[in-house]
């Protein structure tokens, strides 16, 4: 029996990058029967989208949604306020694409996990960077076993911007980009080496460093780190070190994956190539050349190459796209489903206490486990304040104070 997936898009912003991508597939597969933002403005992206009505009231998309058969909905909204919005969506009957953070408190995280399991809805995490093409090639390359046992990886994450594109960015006060502090950011950065090790964090430990830069911004941005770096334990033994979202002068991303037996990377220097390194003493057999630079192979891919490459973030925007139907329509679950989206971001919250408390190490909590979910379920500590300026419990930056136990 086909199944046609009937989704509503909720923010209209981010939202609109992906409304072509789903236009392009089979309408008996996947269509967008409502989108929703609080901003109204904001539905110009997608007026040209044929068949969906606009809404800038949640309530009046979720209960027009019931009503015409709606059983999907992408959280493309606030990057701090997915969580309650995908428990009212599951609750209503709908499955859920978060893009791309499950939670900005681990009172959050324990809801939505446990709204996951009392529901059966299904929810995934829109995190597109694993998916890049260059990332894919890494990890086909670390799917192969030639590297042996993974010692450390590395991700660095970098969006700095001019004066006017912060301001651009930041269209009032208490806008949620003003508040974040530098370690909530993470999934590009550390996604695509769960992704490529699969694995998942057990310790986090991180430091922030101030910008003098940003700080010339205070008035209208109070996070002025310009970057922090967490310290993973992976539970496969591997160490793992990245970025929240960094503020650098730098003018890529980069991802390292080192074993015993080889190293995989990728970055600018590449050259929008993979460059692979063995030991002489630990090359595979058939391999002649220590150090090759591998341009990744997309026949593999088929007629779903040119559409991956033709779309934004490197393919991964397309791939989300096709996880997302595999998944609500045919069943086949994601690599990143609720536990590791709230692993993640619980990395990101505990990393920034971590920073607050100059590098001490926080254990995150196995959200699969109930009884270690109650022991933070109550824990709704945030840096983000809500439109009126109130409800912030957490400094945004390293420099305004610490975590106190």
């Amino acid at each position: 029996m086909s199944y046609t997936i009937k989704l509503g898009m909720f923010g209209a912003w981010r939202g609109s990058s992906y409304v072509d991508l789903i236009a392009a597939e089979d309408p008996s597969v996947i269509q967008i029967i409502a989108v929703c933002d609080k901003q109204a403005k904001q539905l110009d992206n997608v007026k040209g989208l044929e068949g969906a009505r606009l809404f800038s009231d949640f309530d009046e998309f979720l209960s027009y949604g019931k009503e015409n058969g709606m059983n999907a909905v992408f959280l493309a909204n606030y990057f701090h306020q997915h969580a309650p919005y995908a428990i009212k969506c599951m609750e209503a009957g709908m499955d859920v694409v978060s893009e791309c953070t499950s939670a900005s408190t681990l009172k959050e995280c324990v809801e939505l996990v446990r709204c996951v399991e009392r529901t059966g809805r299904k929810y995934m995490i829109a995190e597109n960077y694993p998916f890049m093409t260059l990332n894919l090639e890494m990890k086909r390359i670390i799917d192969g076993g030639t590297l042996g046992t993974f010692l450390y990886a590395e991700g660095e994450y970098n969006h700095s911007g001019t004066i006017e594109t912060m301001k651009y960015l930041t269209p009032y006060k208490y806008h949620w980009r003003a508040w974040m502090p530098r370690t909530y950011y993470v999934t590009h950065a550390m996604g695509p080496l769960m992704y490529m090790t699969n694995s998942m964090p057990k310790y986090v430990s991180a430091r922030a460093a101030h910008s003098e830069r940003l700080a010339a911004f205070r008035d209208y941005r109070p996070n002025d780190d310009g970057m922090a770096r967490m310290f993973c334990e992976m539970d496969n033994g591997m160490a793992a070190s990245f970025t929240g979202c960094t503020a650098q002068a730098s003018d890529y991303s980069r991802y390292r994956v080192v074993g015993d037996l080889g190293s995989v990377e990728q970055s600018g220097y590449t050259n929008d190539k993979v460059r692979l390194y063995y030991e002489d003493y630990t090359k595979p057999e058939g391999v002649d050349e220590l150090v090759q630079y591998i341009t990744p192979d997309l026949s593999a891919w088929g007629e779903k190459a040119e559409k991956a490459l033709n779309a934004g973030h490197g393919g991964g925007d397309y791939w989300i796209v096709q996880n997302m139907i595999d998944y609500f329509a045919n069943g086949k679950t994601p690599f990143f489903d609720v536990y590791k989206g709230v692993a993640m971001s619980a990395t990101a919250i505990l990393g920034w206490r971590s920073c607050l408390n100059h590098g001490e190490n926080f254990r995150i909590p196995d959200f699969s486990n109930e009884e270690e979910r109650k022991a933070v379920e109550n824990d709704d500590l945030t840096p983000f304040p809500d439109d009126n300026g109130e409800g912030a419990t957490l400094p945004p930056s390293t420099m305004y104070g610490k975590y106190d136990k």
